[in-house]
């Protein structure tokens, strides 16, 4: 049975070949007999013991119908076949020229005639096929070449996915068929400077338009069960995030002035009057280094990780009795479920192909988001598991599904979910929208005393029920992650301040003064602030236009202050830097096991530059490639209409960055 030549493989796979056992893709039935009784299947014809498919898409059954329907093509009659091995393959040889030598893989009959490969068949001739099926045959051996490729290599499959993938391709075909590839040497060597110059020039570029927007330093850190520490440090604006270089800060870990020294070294090198703030870790040591720095550089701001704090709360959350209680049974719930196959093939027919999990996301939040997608498929897990066609199975004859059976018909149970869901979903929407290094320190505040309301709200305002959550996220909003750079961005993003909801309190209006005099270096700026400020708050003269009005809710909060703020230019530019950064260093997925080898083994002086030289521009590589998948644009937030169960999160689109082979470094020549 061969699989490559049959349009049905893709839609089975096969189980048994001895057997020639075959699973549909859809219903995840089983036949014997091959890929021609699967035909029937999956064209819903009846044909003996059969079933006909349920779950088959209709585009899919008609194209089998099709196939079905086309009579065979009249085999053609064989030719005499020659004695003479020579004579045989001649002909062979000739019109396979353009595939490379075909390996004899075996004999079939007693003349001895070999067995083509199933894998390195010989390409048919095609000098006399019509251009667009001389195309095709093309198409096809290139695809297969690449398919080779990345099977010989090990290469992952998700490589596919690259943006560079395409690109290449690409690149190759324009140089068209005198291209050589790249040789082991030149990609180890000046290829790999190339590229590493063209990140280089990438970030001059970067630097020039940190002058208006500023930048953020992030740093992320890391630490195993062996003492081993590391940080990452790269730097973030608008327009993308450029990887610096990691660090072994082990045995220094917990020395704050170390810490501030290193910190220190790396704002220097990016330009103190480009950073608007430092964003690290909650670590008693990073809390007092970010002091350090704030006091020595006033214009700077040292902020925690807004994700991080957010998780923490709804840890604070889940570790409520009846919370931790109802995120249990959820977990036996979806363990039962995508334990086996067949049930899980049965879930996701019953709930139009939607998965329970998100597990790439961190744990709280999966935890969370779970539950919310249980409780948005109450109707639907109840229709399955009291379907005839599960109680006919072997599965519902278990005593832990006859279990989940019984707390899927507890009032108790979705009760308690759906609090649980009512009460978690405010602070997922924030943590949805700082959750990558889109700009959304202007939505940061807003966002918490949103959340806080809302929970209020669910209570009806039954103080002794809100409270205990509010206790929760004020502490860890007070003591580690406010500051009064989110006051002032808040009071200077116009779909917040302008809207007829938001209150001006104290803790604004004083986080916008401390702000500005922080940044204000000169006093000819703080007075032009003090002059344009008003102008703002009463939207006067450009701020007034229709088209500002509009902006307030259509524009990214930076680039309305760039489009309408001219006639104030102190307080645009000031309002730009501070709009302009992120409040989160967690969406950064780091491969830190790259990073521990770099700072491990031991290496020669050659050997770690290069190695250095590479994860530099890998990384790089990487983080552009965010920045392009999302367009490169900064659109504006609305609250109400985050979604965060339907919206894929920053963390589940990018792939961690790969583990890096540093093999290629055997050998290298030293100098």
């Amino acid at each position: 049975m061969v699989r490559g030549r049959d349009a049905c493989w893709e839609h089975c796979i096969l189980v048994d070949a001895t057997k020639q056992k075959v699973r549909c893709n859809y219903c995840q039935r089983e036949f014997s007999g091959g890929v021609y009784r699967m035909k029937f299947h999956l064209a819903q014809i009846k044909n003996k013991d059969i079933v006909p498919c349920t779950e088959v898409p209709t585009d899919v059954r008609d194209h089998i119908l099709s196939i079905l329907s086309t009579p065979k093509k009249q085999k053609t009659p064989k030719k005499p076949k020659v004695d003479k091995p020579l004579a045989a393959n001649g002909q062979q040889n000739s019109s396979s020229a353009s595939g490379g030598f075909q390996p004899n893989h075996g004999s079939s009959g007693q003349n001895g005639s070999t067995c083509p490969s199933l894998l390195f068949a010989c390409p048919s001739p095609i000098a006399h096929l019509p251009v667009d099926d001389v195309q095709k045959q093309k198409q096809d051996v290139a695809d297969k070449k690449i398919a080779v490729f990345f099977f010989h290599n090990s290469i992952p499959f998700s490589a596919a996915k690259s943006i560079y993938y395409q690109e290449m391709v690409d690149a190759v075909a324009e140089c068209g068929v005198d291209y050589k590839a790249p040789s082991y040497e030149s990609l180890r060597s000046t290829l790999l400077e190339k590229v590493k110059g063209d990140i280089h020039d990438c970030y001059k570029k970067y630097r020039d338009e940190w002058k208006e927007t500023g930048c953020t330093i992030l740093c992320d850190s890391w630490s195993d069960d062996r003492n081993k520490s590391l940080v990452i440090f790269s730097v973030t604006y608008p327009k993308g995030t450029l990887f610096l270089k990691s660090v072994d800060v082990s045995g220094h870990e917990d020395d704050a002035t170390y810490l501030f020294e290193l910190i220190e070294s790396v704002v220097l090198e990016v330009g103190v009057e480009h950073v608007v703030q430092v964003i690290t870790n909650t670590s008693a040591s990073h809390v007092y280094a970010g002091r350090l720095l704030m006091a020595k550089y006033n214009s700077l701001f040292w902020s925690p990780c807004a994700s991080y704090c957010i998780n923490k709360m709804l840890e604070d959350i889940s570790k409520q009795e009846w919370v931790s209680t109802v995120l249990e049974e959820a977990k036996t719930i979806t363990r039962f479920i995508y334990s086996h196959t067949w049930t899980l093939s049965m879930m996701r027919k019953f709930n139009g192909g939607r998965d329970l999990l998100r597990p790439k996301i961190t744990r709280f939040v999966t935890n969370f988001l779970t539950l919310r997608s249980i409780v948005f498929q109450e109707d639907n897990l109840k229709h399955m598991f009291s379907h005839t066609e599960w109680s006919s199975s072997v599965y519902s004859r278990r005593p832990e599904a006859q279990a989940i059976k019984s707390l899927l018909y507890l009032e108790r149970f979705w009760k308690y979910a759906q609090e649980a869901v009512s009460i978690s979903e405010p602070l997922l929407k924030i943590l949805r929208v700082v959750d990558g290094d889109m700009p959304a320190m202007g939505y940061m505040y807003e966002g918490i005393e949103r959340a806080k309301v809302a929970i209020k709200t669910h209570y009806k305002g039954i103080e002794e029920k809100y409270m205990l959550l509010w206790d929760i996220i004020d502490r860890r909003w007070n003591m580690q992650l406010h500051s009064s750079l989110h006051a002032a961005a808040a009071s200077l993003n116009p779909s917040i301040f302008y809207s007829p909801n938001f209150k001006i309190d104290l803790r604004v209006r004083n986080g916008f003064q401390e702000t500005m005099l922080k940044m204000a270096s000169t006093q000819e700026d703080k007075m032009d602030i003090t002059k344009e400020h008003p102008m703002y708050v009463n939207a006067q003269g450009a701020l007034g236009t229709d088209f500002a009005i509009m902006g307030r809710t259509l524009n990214a909060p930076g680039d309305w202050w760039a489009g309408y703020g001219y006639e104030i230019p102190t307080l645009q530019r000031f309002a730009i830097r501070i709009l302009s950064q992120p409040c989160s260093s967690h969406w950064c997925c780091w491969n830190w096991t790259t990073f521990e080898s770099i700072h491990s083994k031991k290496r020669n002086r050659a050997e770690l530059e290069k190695f250095n030289d590479l994860v530099f521009v890998h990384c790089n590589l990487w983080l552009q490639s965010i920045y392009q998948k999302r367009d490169g644009k900064c659109k504006p937030i609305v609250f109400d209409e985050i979604d965060v169960g339907s919206d894929e999160w920053p963390t589940e689109l990018d792939s961690p960055a790969p583990l890096l082979d540093d093999s290629w470094l055997d050998n290298l020549p030293l100098g």
